[in-house]
Formats: structure tokens, sequence, C-alpha cells
């Protein structure tokens, strides 16, 4: 099978758009450095990296039959408002589970940016005292449950949209994407850095990099402080989506790159690194990145860069994969 035999619901403007972080560049006066922008790649509810995951599982769900998206996040989950908007989308009903996966002091952390947003679109939030992990979880196979004694047909979606047969397909594609865009463009990045959590887009990237007749380096930057947990659903979903799409080799480990440098100890929780870069990159290019995802991996572009980790004739792509909606919840550190 290839890319193109698999449905896909549109959810998407189309292809996200590319740019030069020329500020940046010349602040840091090494390495090019260019973003990608899933976090307008939608008007869904401020879109997102699970956006386009989504247009695979969507199309899926409604082949099966089914009428309820269920699925899981921690409270300020990113993934669990595009479920619900895309739910909204589709004529679907979005039953959400949002553990405690992250220890905030902020007051209103549990009614604000995305727990707000998923329960304007229409979803029935459930909280959940748990603590954070991306493996499959009770609370959420208890909705799934739920959702069947109630008399209508579940769909489930893992937390991120990742570990389910489909979950990587949407990078996989965005690799395609990117390539139509380097020839538009005369450009070719070399290098993308990327955010890695639950682990299907990192991994997706890569079963779509072993598609191509120019590799590149996809660079993880691991935001869960739990690696060898995210490096084995990495490696484990990049394999597997590679031989759903096609990939006639096997994926070999060192094309699966996970960096430990950045996630600050804890998932959810900003060190200094991650807010010095997210007011940096805003300050520099009036770009907005969260604090528990894109700040983190913004934190390892600046430091690679600038430290010449990453050398001064690369060009790097940062995967802006969305998320500003969080920062609603961290006013603490982020006024």
């Amino acid at each position: 099978m290839t890319l193109d035999s698999f449905a896909r619901y549109p959810l998407l403007f189309g292809p996200s758009p590319v740019h030069p972080l020329e500020r940046l560049t010349a602040h840091l006066d090494g390495a090019r450095i260019w973003a990608k922008r899933e976090d307008v790649n939608s008007g869904l509810a401020f879109g997102g990296n699970k956006t386009r995951k989504l247009e695979y599982l969507v199309a899926d769900a409604l082949t099966e039959g089914a009428d309820t998206l269920v699925s899981i996040g921690g409270v300020q989950s990113n993934h669990t408002r595009q479920v619900a908007a895309a739910a909204a989308r589709a004529g679907m009903k979005a039953v959400l589970v949002q553990e405690s996966w992250v220890d905030w002091p902020d007051s209103i952390y549990d009614r604000v940016g995305n727990i707000q947003l998923s329960r304007i679109l229409g979803a029935d939030v459930r909280l959940v005292r748990a603590g954070f992990g991306i493996e499959f979880k009770e609370s959420w196979e208890q909705a799934i449950a739920d959702v069947q004694a109630a008399g209508n047909v579940p769909y489930a979606i893992p937390a991120g949209a990742s570990d389910h047969r489909l979950g990587g397909l949407g990078f996989a594609g965005w690799i395609v994407e990117l390539e139509r865009q380097e020839r538009e463009l005369g450009v070719f990045f070399d290098t993308v850095i990327v955010a890695s959590g639950t682990g299907s887009t990192q991994a997706g990237m890569i079963a779509g990099n072993a598609l191509s007749e120019r590799p590149r380096r996809i660079l993880g930057v691991d935001i869960t402080a739990t690696p060898e947990q995210t490096l084995a659903q990495v490696a484990r979903i990049a394999r597997a989506t590679a031989e759903l799409i096609g990939v006639e080799r096997e994926i070999a480990d060192e094309e699966i790159e996970l960096d430990l440098r950045y996630h600050g100890g804890i998932y959810g929780i900003p060190d200094e690194a991650t807010l010095d870069a997210i007011r940096t990159v805003a300050r520099l290019e009036g770009m907005i990145t969260d604090p528990v995802y894109e700040g983190k991996s913004m934190a390892a572009v600046i430091d690679l860069v600038s430290r010449g980790e990453i050398a001064p004739d690369s060009t790097v792509l940062y995967a802006h994969l969305g998320g500003q909606p969080a920062i609603n919840g961290y006013s603490a550190v982020l006024g």
C-alpha cells in the first residue's frame, strides 16, 4: 500500500506554511533556521499537529460507523482539544478523559486554555486524577465502555493519536508535502527538529523520510522525561508506519534520534531554558511557543545552533506543532 491508499477526512487548509526565521538566525549566528507551521494548519480551534493525524482517524471512524470519538490526554492536552474540534466538524460526539499529568499551581489550570476550548466545542470532558503516562489507561478504557453502554458507537483514539494503526500516516505525508515545498522554494532542509511526546509525529516523519530519495536528519526532542518509553514508542510506530506505506527496507536504529537534554526533568513544567526560548522567539519573530512542547524543542534549536552542534552550513527546519492555548494555564511563569 501507499499513502494515497488511505482515506482522509479534510480538516486542514492545505499545506502548512514554511518560512524563514531570519531574525532568530541572525541572533544565533549559525545555521539557517526555518519553521513549518502546524499551529496554523487548520481553521479548527487553533489547529496543531494532531489535526493532521486526525484526518486519517476520522475517516476511518466514519467508515466503521462510529458516532463518538473517545480520547485521552492531560488537563491541558492539545490533542484532546483537536479531537473535540474534529468531532464537531464531522458531526460526531467527543468524550475526553483529561488526566492530571502535570502538578501545576495555577488555580485556573483546569478551566482555561485547551480544556476551556474543548468544553466550548461541546465535548464531554471528564477530569481524572492520574499521573503522566503515554501507555493505555484504565480511565480511557472505562470511557469507551461508557459510550457503548449508552448505546453509541465509540472510536478509540489513544493519547496523541499515536499508538494507533494509522497514527503515523499524517506525518509521513508531511514529509511528502515538505518535499514539494522545498522544490518550490529552492531549499533543502538537512535537519528537522521536532518535539517528541507520544511519538507518532516524529515516527511518521521517519517513515516518510525512508521513502525519500534525499534523506534528512529527523531529530526528536524528548519532552516527556520518560525517554526509554518514548524512544521505544517512536521506533515501533516508525517501523509499523513504514511497512504500512510500502517502505521496502528496515528502519535503522540510527534513523531514530531522540535528544534527552531539553525536557527539563519533568513533563509539562517549563525550566528556565524553556521560558527563555519562548521569550526569545516571541521577541525576535513574533512567534508564540508553548511551555509543554514547543518551548522545549525551541530551546533545543537555540542551544544546538548557538553552540555549533548543528553545523553553521546546515539549513534547519523547526516543526512548530502548535499548542499555544496552553499558555493560558501558565500565568505563574508567563505573565
